[in-house]
């Protein structure tokens, strides 16, 4: 994976980040690199069951109620789930969705918090809240919507006041889907999509 930060002697930090993920969102990972980030953040050392965890629990630093170390953010999630967008493999956007999707069942109006502990998923249990998460928390709110972004491959052009959408891939979970009001420069419109039997989407 892509190193974490340099130490005091410029070599590499062996720690295994979501923040190597975020290489796939800025584009500078080539699609070897991109193929390898994506196998070790759907390992179950990073995806623990609610989402993408900051550090890998087989690291030495891991703590599941750690800030930065062990926890889970859905903003954090989200943005390496939209480096996906453009792919035809849809797992991991469409394990970062369902995740989100999930964890907003056990908060409070469906709103998803900051963050969350970064303990696995066990059946018949809710996720672990993070005690002073910040919630309602403005990244997080939009997080579920850039997953879903990711898992439709929707973009927007507005020069040319075209939506295209790639590979678009709906979760299990999610058998339909309504986009009211889209706006792309003076225009308007309403996208529909529900699942098929191959799990694409399909528009009409």
């Amino acid at each position: 994976m892509f190193a974490l930060a340099l130490d005091g002697d410029k070599k590499p930090c062996h720690v295994r980040s979501s923040n190597a993920g975020q290489c796939l969102f800025t584009g500078i990972a080539d699609p070897m690199q991109m193929t390898r980030s994506i196998e070790a953040l759907l390992d179950p050392a990073f995806f623990g069951g609610w989402g993408i965890r900051t550090i890998a629990a087989t690291e030495r630093r891991y703590n599941p109620m750690s800030y930065h170390n062990g926890s889970i953010w859905p903003h954090d999630n989200a943005l390496i789930a939209l480096g996906t967008a453009h792919l035809q493999k849809k797992d991991l956007a469409l394990k970062v969705l369902s995740g989100l999707l999930d964890l907003s069942l056990f908060v409070d109006l469906h709103r998803l918090p900051e963050l969350i502990c970064g303990f696995s998923r066990r059946t018949g249990n809710g996720p672990t809240l993070y005690p002073v998460a910040c919630a309602p928390q403005a990244w997080a709110a939009g997080a579920v919507f850039m997953a879903l972004q990711a898992s439709l491959g929707l973009t927007i052009q507005t020069p040319e006041q075209r939506i295209r959408l790639y590979h678009t891939a709906l979760p299990e979970a999610l058998q339909r889907v309504e986009i009211r009001n889209l706006k792309v420069g003076a225009a308007s419109m309403i996208l529909h999509l529900k699942d098929t039997p191959d799990l694409s989407g399909s528009i009409s």
